[in-house]
């Protein structure tokens, strides 16, 4: 095996030691009135499904401890990280790495909860333009989890950041959301870069054409 080769194993080893640990920190801050909506788990085991077929979605619903899901009930914050967490494993090989999975779970998301009376509503308010959405984000995630406070800032008419504190979602996850979210205003040229600033707290530039 080259040296470069058995670099870019190590450096695989390391990140998945990381992304373990992480996940750790977070199942442990998690808390009971920590919740999601059923929606999240659904469209997940769907995008399994999809890849990976039925024995793919089988782990997934495992790892949540949870014989079925429903789509407007509240689950643990901790079912959801495991059957995201699952999931995106399952996905990797298939996404060509775990953060491509994440943001395709994310965009995933996005998708369910604008075919909701909220998410349409959302759209409504945006009135088609990409940084009203971005600002009605806030909102559109307290109706979908109890948990995490979020802000966004613009910095003119296609540039802005936002803001996630308290929030137990990977950050590939949430440039998913944010990225299917433009995308859904037909915004052209959506870039998004998230940053973990602390275990629950993380930081998204967001631009468009």
């Amino acid at each position: 095996m080259s040296e470069s080769a058995c670099e870019a194993e190590e450096a695989e080893v390391v990140e998945a030691q990381d992304l373990r640990e992480d996940l750790e920190q977070r199942l442990g801050l998690a808390t009971p009135t920590d919740t999601v909506r059923g929606t999240f788990f659904l469209g997940a085991l769907d995008e399994v499904r999809a890849l990976e077929g039925e024995e793919g979605m089988r782990q997934c619903m495992e790892a949540g401890g949870e014989p079925r899901f429903v789509e407007f009930f509240n689950y643990p914050v901790g079912a959801w990280l495991k059957v995201n967490e699952t999931a995106a494993r399952v996905m990797e090989p298939r996404c060509g790495s775990w953060a491509e999975a994440q943001r395709r779970l994310g965009r995933r998301a996005t998708a369910d909860v604008l075919k909701t009376a909220a998410g349409k509503a959302l759209l409504l308010l945006s009135k088609g333009e990409p940084w009203r959405l971005l600002t009605n984000m806030p909102s559109a995630y307290r109706a979908a989890v109890s948990f995490g406070e979020r802000t966004v800032t613009l910095e003119g008419p296609t540039r802005g950041w936002v803001m996630m504190r308290c929030d137990f979602m990977p950050c590939a996850w949430h440039e998913g959301v944010l990225l299917g979210a433009l995308e859904a205003m037909k915004a052209r040229g959506v870039r998004v870069s998230g940053s973990r600033l602390e275990v629950l707290a993380s930081e998204y530039l967001v631009s468009w054409e």
